[in-house]
């Protein structure tokens, strides 16, 4: 822990679901717990998802917020080397992408460390 803070993949605060359509793929965050929300709203932005997805080249990156929800909808276009019918890659519906996602280094406030998921920090 450095200055307060604990450096925590994305997984730790929040679960995720992902579906596509052509060569778009979408990935929902949801936090674990709504005390979570606001870290994740600060930290889970357009550009820290284009960094984590760079290999994949997206040519946009769209953030959706649903506060009511302590959720976000995350578009990204053109990851899908061409979609579904156009794309060689083993998974090329995109199911897997939210596990990348998820791997996001997130740094959290020890005040929040109670409210993360997995085994204690």
């Amino acid at each position: 822990m450095r200055g307060g803070f604990l450096s925590v993949p994305l997984y730790r605060l929040a679960h995720s679901r992902t579906g596509d359509k052509g060569n778009r793929s979408n990935i929902s965050v949801i936090a674990w717990h709504p005390a979570l929300w606001d870290v994740l709203v600060e930290q889970v932005t357009e550009a820290a998802v284009a960094r984590q997805f760079a290999q994949r080249r997206p040519r946009q990156v769209t953030r959706y917020l649903l506060p009511q929800l302590q959720a976000m909808n995350i578009v990204l276009d053109d990851v899908l080397d061409g979609g579904v019918n156009d794309a060689l890659n083993l998974d090329s519906h995109g199911k897997a992408l939210s596990y990348l996602l998820l791997e996001l280094p997130i740094e959290v406030p020890a005040s929040l460390l109670p409210h993360l998921a997995g085994a204690a920090a």
